[in-house]
């Protein structure tokens, strides 16, 4: 059954933040967990870590320190949705985040979206507002089975030259 959320964490971004990725919509365990990619298969920690040279953050803190010391600012297209559990296929009802909020307060350049959802909705409801064209990359979500994890790194490391 499908059930109205409200997205429940604030984004990560700091002045000094060089590039923006925007997932859709926080899964049922990052919701859980109240925080970002927490679903343990998420490759997203992994592949960040992998691009910039570093040990894999693990707790809540080491996520939010290894964003802003990479100058990398995190968060999703959607404010609010009706989703039943982590479903892509079943978000309806769309009210999106303002995007702005993190291009008038940062340094980013370069806009990215962790999968073909989040760029489909940023392209409908915010690239009309925040004029920023954004590239999108294959989806870090255990769901995406068709990326291995070095596919996945091969592909994100556009994100790495901007930083």
């Amino acid at each position: 059954m499908r059930e109205m959320l409200v997205h429940n964490f604030e984004p990560v971004f700091s002045g000094d933040s060089k590039i923006l990725i925007l997932g859709s919509f926080p899964s049922v365990k990052s919701r859980e967990q109240g925080f970002y990619y927490g679903h343990p298969r998420n490759r997203f920690w992994r592949v960040m870590a992998e691009i910039c040279g570093e040990d894999t953050p693990l707790s809540i803190e080491d996520k939010k320190k290894f964003l802003l010391n990479n100058k990398i600012a995190l968060w999703d297209v959607i404010k609010s949705c009706e989703i039943e559990n982590s479903s892509d296929a079943s978000v309806r009802n769309v009210t999106a985040n303002d995007i702005g909020i993190i291009l008038d307060n940062s340094s980013v350049s370069r806009v990215f979206a962790n999968g073909r959802l989040a760029g489909n909705l940023y392209n409908k409801y915010c690239l009309e507002k925040t004029g920023r064209e954004i590239t999108v990359l294959p989806s870090t979500s255990p769901a995406n089975a068709a990326y291995s994890f070095e596919e996945l790194a091969a592909e994100w490391k556009i994100t790495g030259r901007e930083l």
